[in-house]
């Protein structure tokens, strides 16, 4: 602990735990679509349920974002008009690919 506090002062960077550094790993692979049980097996929770428990915020919020995804493929980007095509049908919406 003295070590990584040292390394963090001659960084100039704000002091943090160990932990802290942990848990934004998590984020960060959460994030970048690594599966969960991954995720449990580099942290070494012994239960897939605690890091499901602790990371629950990051999934909901990933969650969220696959909705707007999912809202903008459907219907374009919000406050777009909806236009007719010369059949008098909306036109396709193409799904970004990720």
């Amino acid at each position: 602990t003295r070590h990584f506090t040292a390394l963090l002062h001659r960084a100039r960077l704000r002091r943090i735990r160990f932990h802290d550094l942990r848990h934004s790993t998590a984020t960060l692979l959460l994030e970048q679509g690594v599966e969960l049980v991954v995720i449990k097996e580099l942290l070494g929770h012994a239960h897939i349920g605690v890091t499901a428990t602790v990371y629950a915020h990051v999934r909901l919020r990933l969650q969220r974002d696959a909705i707007d995804l999912l809202s903008h493929a459907l219907h374009g980007p919000a406050g777009a008009v909806n236009r007719l095509d010369e059949g008098g049908e909306p036109p396709l919406s193409a799904a970004p690919v990720r």
